[in-house]
């Protein structure tokens, strides 16, 4: 089983408060529930506590949100925020698969008139995957690999080998154009990019958005959401990653869209400024203890600390949210 506990401004006790979060009053719209899908394997929790902190005068309020499905079939929270400081937290528990990704060397493409109507928008253009700028590079590249997993494979193999991660190459603007000339991203640049090329081969392709624990592998540093893409290929969503290119335990979705911009950790119609995010994702066992990782076991606890928080997500480089919050993954 996987805990997960996440929170998007997370101010803790011992962390002082500086700064005016929310100058106003503001409509806001936030994507941190576990994905529909998954609810049969939740055990506990995919609740968001929405909170105005009593700065300096306690106690909190809770603020009321209203849930709705969005139109790429998300769980979604609509709240409007008081002026001050605002917390946003969550934890669950939920059963992970117990194998890595599943790969499917024998799936077909299919004919774009085969496809289902639904899945035509992930062919075509969208905020950060310029598909119509890309056929010429496409086709040069992959014109003749076959059209099947094997063109799929391709695709992510190349970007993996071809984009260097870097956190401080993080920008809210950045576009699979400016990944393929600049060379650099963070892990939503890798999977932009593998989109755009995958849907110049007329594959379907979307952007995931979830957790990717270090369940299985060694501490890898302070904690994240992340990103991936799926491809559709014989009828189904298939998982693919250009950053983590290898079959990877505990993917825990959250949201699916066109691109980073529908699946922002938070929208906020308003003047907004970021002041702590943490997130956290372990494996525990059916005891709830939690598993120690298999390499550099202790070094987790050591490192891990509440004052780790300050990390900046791929629209708030400089700690000062812009209207859409999304994660620099990991």
């Amino acid at each position: 089983m996987a805990e997960l506990i996440a929170g998007l401004i997370d101010v803790l006790a011992d962390a002082p408060l500086t700064g005016n979060p929310l100058p106003a009053p503001t409509a806001m719209i936030a994507l941190l529930h576990l994905h529909p899908s998954l609810e049969p394997r939740l055990r506990s929790g995919n609740d968001l506590l929405v909170e105005s902190l009593g700065v300096p005068n306690p106690p909190n309020t809770i603020i009321p949100s209203i849930h709705y499905i969005d139109s790429f079939g998300n769980r979604c929270a609509r709240f409007v925020a008081p002026a001050g400081h605002l917390r946003l937290s969550g934890s669950n528990i939920i059963e992970a698969d117990s194998v890595p990704d599943i790969l499917y060397p024998d799936a077909r493409q299919m004919l774009i008139e085969d496809l289902p109507s639904e899945v035509l928008q992930f062919l075509l253009p969208s905020r950060y995957c310029e598909v119509d700028q890309f056929g010429a590079i496409a086709q040069s590249l992959f014109g003749s690999v076959k059209a099947s997993w094997e063109c799929a494979v391709a695709i992510r193999d190349w970007v993996h080998g071809k984009i260097s991660f870097n956190y401080n190459a993080a920008r809210p603007t950045k576009t699979s154009t400016d990944v393929i000339i600049e060379r650099v991203g963070v892990c939503r640049d890798f999977q932009h990019l593998a989109i755009t090329l995958t849907r110049c081969m007329n594959m379907p392709a979307r952007y995931v958005t979830g957790y990717i624990g270090d369940i299985g592998q060694p501490y890898s540093g302070v904690g994240d959401f992340s990103a991936w893409y799926q491809v559709f290929l014989d009828g189904r969503w298939i998982d693919l990653d250009a950053r983590h290119n290898y079959p990877r335990l505990g993917r825990i979705l959250i949201a699916t869209g066109r691109d980073a911009a529908d699946v922002a950790i938070t929208t906020s119609f308003g003047a907004t400024n970021l002041i702590k995010f943490y997130v956290e994702s372990n494996e525990i066992d059916t005891e709830g203890k939690l598993v120690a990782l298999p390499l550099d076991v202790g070094k987790r606890a050591s490192l891990v600390t509440h004052s780790e928080v300050n990390i900046p997500t791929q629209s708030n480089p400089s700690m000062a949210s812009p209207t859409q919050t999304q994660s620099a993954t990991t």
